[in-house]
Parts: C-alpha cells; structure tokens; sequence
C-alpha cells in the first residue's frame, strides 16, 4: 500500500502533535521544531560543498542528532505520551557532550581569534555561517517555547535540546573557520566603520 504525501488534515491550518494533540500551525512548538528542520535542510546544502570527508560525516551526524530532536520537540511530555502512545528519543547530554569535543578538537587547528569575523570565505565556510544563524534562530524558537511551558509547568521539558542548539551553533561558527583554514582562505576581520565628524 502505498501513501499520499498529501494528507488535507492541515488544510484548516492545524497540525497533529506525536500523541495526537491538533494545534495551530503557528504554534510555538511548531515554530520551533519548523525551524530546526529548516537547519537541518541548511546543513544538507552544505553538505554539498563539502569536500572534507570528517566534516562531512560530521555534519551528517548533526542532521541525524536534529531530526530526533526535531521529533523531540513535536511530542509534549504529558501523561499520554509517558504511557508510551507515543515514543520518541529526548535529546540527550551525551550528544552534547559530544559536541563539546568536536568543538575542542577542531579548535586544535585554529590559531586563537583576536578580532570578530564577518560571515564568508569559501562557499562551504559561508554555507556554515547560514546554518549557524539559522541555529541561533531554532535556539530563540526553543526559548519561546520553554517560556511559554513554563506557564504550564513543563519549563524543562526540552532543556537538552536547547543546550544541544546552543553547542550546535558554536560548533558550526568553528567548523567555518576550519573550512576556511584548510582552503588555504583567511578569515575576514571585521573593520568598524569610521565615525562621522
């Protein structure tokens, strides 16, 4: 049996939850989730530049890691959920933890920054600035979101996913200096602009 990829469910501009729940397409949580999957599509494209074989295994982990995080935040913690109706994986400390030595690691290949960079470089470098702000974007979203389930008593909920986006986007600022670095490119120095008279 095969399946339409058009269901005409969210004809109505609602959108099922794992569990079940129906909310708004422009819920907080679909706003947060959207965006990570908009990251996700980002890391894709840069995949395509890519032609170092360890970042590119790299970012493929990352696009795996946000896809479960992704299904993270579209599944409420909620009695019907915890009864196992519905069954996702939680964004866990040991993906953050491996981030951190990612992190760590690349820098060893880095002279330390003195100054702040502009965006650019190589079109791999300048792909990877666009996921990281894209990053910082799913980051606000989740902050939204927990602030809002702070209301309801659930202000924790997702507070693994939002530190994996934290790490993610520092990650990804220095993934673009290191493709910049081994494409022989400099990084740009940000030069402040001269003040008027």
């Amino acid at each position: 049996m095969t399946f339409r990829i058009y269901t005409k469910t969210g004809d109505s501009g609602d959108t099922g939850l794992f569990g079940g729940q129906r909310v708004s397409k422009d819920d907080l949580r679909v706003e947060a989730y959207g965006t990570v999957d908009e990251l996700n599509a980002q890391l894709g494209v840069a995949r395509t530049l890519c032609t170092e074989s360890d970042l590119d295994l790299s970012i493929l982990d990352f696009q795996n890691d946000l896809f479960q995080l992704g299904a993270d935040l579209a599944t409420p913690i909620s009695e019907k959920t915890e009864r196992g109706k519905a069954s996702v994986r939680r964004t866990s400390q040991d993906q953050i933890l491996r981030l951190e030595k990612l992190i760590d690691g690349f820098e060893e290949e880095l002279p330390p920054l003195t100054r702040f960079i502009l965006p650019g470089g190589t079109p791999f470098s300048s792909s990877l600035h666009v996921c990281r702000v894209v990053c910082r974007r799913a980051e606000r979203r989740c902050v939204s979101l927990m602030h809002s389930l702070a209301e309801e008593g659930g202000a924790k909920a997702h507070s693994e996913s939002l530190i994996y986006l934290n790490r993610l986007s520092d990650l990804l600022f220095v993934l673009a200096r290191v493709a910049n670095r081994r494409a022989g490119v400099e990084d740009i120095p940000w030069e402040s602009s001269p003040t008027s008279p």
